[in-house]
Formats: C-alpha cells, sequence, structure tokens
C-alpha cells in the first residue's frame, strides 16, 4: 500500500478512503501480504485527471459503477471489428474532455446501452470514431449530450430497418458474395433521400 500510494502521489490514508469507498479494487491477498498492480495505479491516475477537471468523488464512484456495469468490447464488436467504422481507445479522462461536463453517469450508462462505448481493461473503445466525433461537434454547438443520444438511439432504429430492407432486396436480386460490394449503392441512397428530406424540412416555416 505505501508502495502504491507513492507511486500514484497520494497519501496511505487517501488511498484507504479510496478502498473503503469502492474507487479501487482490493488487492490481490497472499497470506498478510496484499498486492497491487499497474491496474490499480492506472485508475488512481485516473481518479486524480477527472478531479484536477471538477469531478466529485461521489460523481467519480457513480462513474465507475456505470463502467463496471457495461459490456467488454469483444460483446459489442460481437462477430468482428467494424468493416467501414474505426473505433477510438480512451482513457476517462480523455472521454470527459471530448464532453466537458456532460459525462454524467445517466449519459454514460445510455451511451454503454447503445452500444456506442465499451471497456477494454482500464481503456474505454469508442465504436465510431466519426460518432464520437459528431457527437462532440453537436454538444461543443449546445445540443445537451443527453438530446444527442437519444436522438441516436432513434437513427439506430430507422438504420436497423434500412439495413434490412437493402439486405433483403440485394439478397434477392444479387449473389451473397457481391453483396459487400454493393453496400455502397444502399449508402448512396439513403444519404441522397436525406439530404432531400432536409432540403423539405428546412424550407418549411418554423
Amino acid at each position: 500500500m505505501d508502495e502504491l500510494a507513492a507511486a500514484a502521489g497520494i497519501t496511505v490514508r487517501t488511498l484507504r478512503f479510496y478502498r473503503e469507498r469502492g474507487l479501487i479494487a482490493p488487492p490481490r491477498r497472499e497470506g498478510r501480504i496484499a498486492w497491487y498492480d499497474d491496474h490499480h495505479l492506472a485508475k488512481l491516475r485516473t481518479i486524480a485527471a477527472l478531479l484536477e477537471r471538477g469531478h466529485t468523488l461521489n460523481g467519480i464512484a457513480d462513474l465507475n459503477t456505470a463502467f463496471e456495469s457495461g459490456k467488454d468490447v469483444s460483446e459489442v464488436l460481437g462477430l468482428g471489428e467494424p468493416t467501414e467504422e474505426e473505433p477510438i481507445r480512451l482513457t476517462p479522462q480523455e472521454l470527459a474532455d471530448y464532453f466537458a461536463g456532460e459525462v454524467t453517469p445517466e449519459n454514460l450508462l445510455a451511451a454503454l446501452d447503445l452500444g456506442y462505448l465499451a471497456t477494454d481493461g482500464d481503456a474505454i473503445v469508442h465504436i465510431s470514431r466519426r460518432l464520437l466525433d459528431v457527437s462532440a461537434a453537436l454538444v461543443k454547438e449546445g445540443v445537451p449530450l443527453s438530446a444527442v443520444l437519444e436522438a441516436g438511439r432513434a437513427v439506430r432504429e430507422h438504420a436497423e430497418a434500412l439495413a434490412a430492407l437493402f439486405t433483403d432486396l440485394l439478397r434477392e436480386h444479387a449473389d451473397e458474395k457481391d453483396l459487400q460490394r454493393l453496400r455502397p449503392l444502399a449508402k448512396s441512397v439513403v444519404e441522397a433521400e436525406l439530404s432531400m428530406a432536409m432540403d423539405r424540412r428546412l424550407r418549411e416555416p418554423s
């Protein structure tokens, strides 16, 4: 415990307090010896970074609970890596920086539930760099992250329906081996229809 506290730059008393609050996992014990490892040190450095960013210990504890309840990256990726989207690894403090003041336990649980976020050891994985960047841009424009996530949930439902429509269409009229090659055609139809729909909506009086 003394060695871990020294490596993390905190007092043993503070370390005991964090343990009592459940902010770090118990050590591995061999007889009367308690062994801490790099995972404990990484968690302590994360706590320090989040405290510097204005999070309270209660908030950090809630975030920690939300992370631990989330799926790991293998469960989210399912059958394999996305074919077009690029996953991105983040530390908890990097995620907090993307959405300053908006990374609440409620928003975190919503993102985990959507499958936008997953855990990979001490790191967080966002399933799509593109979705992460768009979400952050919307939040910077003043859209609450909770509203962005709710819209993402609605878009997911429509996207699943569109994917089913085009997959069924292509499977009926094309060879299975050509599905990946033809998928950009489906995306082009959706992009064009969405563009025209946005034109119609924006022309309407508010």
